[in-house]
């Protein structure tokens, strides 16, 4: 296994009127983080805002490259971005303790915060498809290049890990300065990983290592 610092490329924030960033994605173009009561994109070149929905937001988001997808409580929500409609909505597994939430290969992946576990969950239905354990509580997930991350809080002590899908056995930590929690996670599908800073009202960039 390999175990390196998190290099810190770029920090957002803090924002005005936010207590805490939740689930974060990434469209292609801008950052997606949530709030609590609302969805916030901002340019990750210039770290200026954008955008904003007025929608409910209290978990992980995900991006299929057409709609956004945000936890609310116990539901998943299918979201136009054009106009912040809920078009559908389904389920969340852990029925209101779910964190992380990631888009790939055709399906939701959830994460599970106390229950330390990510489940592969069917868009259309909300049904729990396999599950992957892990030994950390779960706070953001993401796929990128055919790998699969997810992030770690516990106490004041956060990591980004890289897992095998089928086993669940950690093959990379890069572990947080203290301190700086770690909410959502999302890849550019470069060097970038999106972390969402938690209560620090913050989205911070750190570097994917290239193995």
């Amino acid at each position: 296994m390999f175990n390196s610092k998190a290099e810190i490329l770029r920090e957002y924030g803090p924002f005005p009127d936010v207590e805490r960033v939740h689930g974060v994605t990434y469209d292609g173009e801008n950052v997606w983080f949530a709030t609590g009561e609302g969805l916030r994109a901002l340019d990750p070149d210039t770290g200026a805002e954008v955008r904003s929905l007025d929608v409910a937001a209290h978990a992980g988001t995900a991006f299929d490259g057409r709609h956004l997808f945000q936890i609310a409580e116990d539901r998943i929500q299918r979201i136009d971005p054009a106009t912040g409609e809920v078009l559908a909505t389904i389920p969340a597994p852990g029925g209101g303790g779910d964190s992380g939430l990631a888009w790939a290969e055709g399906a939701l992946w959830v994460g599970q915060y106390r229950t330390r576990q990510i489940h592969q969950v069917d868009p259309q239905t909300g049904a729990v498809l396999r599950t992957i354990a892990s030994n950390r509580f779960v706070t953001g997930v993401t796929w990128v290049d055919g790998e699969l991350w997810h992030a770690t809080l516990e106490g004041e002590t956060s990591d980004v890990r890289r897992i095998d899908p089928d086993t669940g056995a950690v093959l990379e930590r890069l572990e947080m300065p203290a301190g700086m929690g770690v909410s959502g996670l999302e890849s550019d599908g470069g060097e970038r990983l999106f972390c969402g800073g938690a209560d620090r009202a913050t989205v911070r960039a750190i570097r994917r290592p290239r193995r």
